[in-house]
């Protein structure tokens, strides 16, 4: 059993980064708060978890720095083929970056679930053929309406 240092009472003395099980627990959490509407249309997407971005990805989407990449959308959105895979097709894919959501998390006041039931939301709006700038959009009607 591990001491506690005598000078160190606080619960973050010994408190580790949250790790990739730590991320699937919080993004099933916020799978399971869904409205079954919404469950139902993600039924063929992955949810996959990885400290980064993949390099080939990076490159791709002119992205230097790893930790400016959250979240990723891999496949087809539903507005462009429905929501049954055609043949040959990959699942659809939601990608959390753990390492970068760290970085957001430790560099602003939100709590960690947040940030990621945040960014797996965004995701799934591009599963559903959302652009980024539909997004902020819906994000900022909303912060209007409250």
């Amino acid at each position: 059993m591990a001491t506690q240092h005598p000078y160190r009472r606080s619960s973050w003395a010994h408190a580790k980064a949250p790790d990739l099980d730590a991320f699937e627990a919080l993004a099933s959490e916020t799978l399971a708060q869904l409205p079954n509407e919404i469950l139902a249309l993600c039924g063929h997407v992955q949810i996959s978890l990885a400290d980064y971005a993949e390099d080939d990805i990076l490159n791709a989407m002119g992205i230097e720095d790893p930790h400016e990449l959250l979240g990723l959308f891999e496949g087809v959105g539903l507005a462009q083929v429905g929501d049954e895979p055609f043949t040959g097709q990959m699942p659809n894919r939601i990608w959390l970056y753990r390492r970068a959501i760290l970085d957001y998390w430790a560099s602003g006041d939100e709590t960690l679930g947040d940030i990621v039931s945040h960014v797996l939301i965004h995701e799934i709006g591009h599963h559903f053929g959302l652009s980024d700038e539909d997004m902020e959009r819906i994000e900022e009607a909303a912060d209007l309406t409250m």
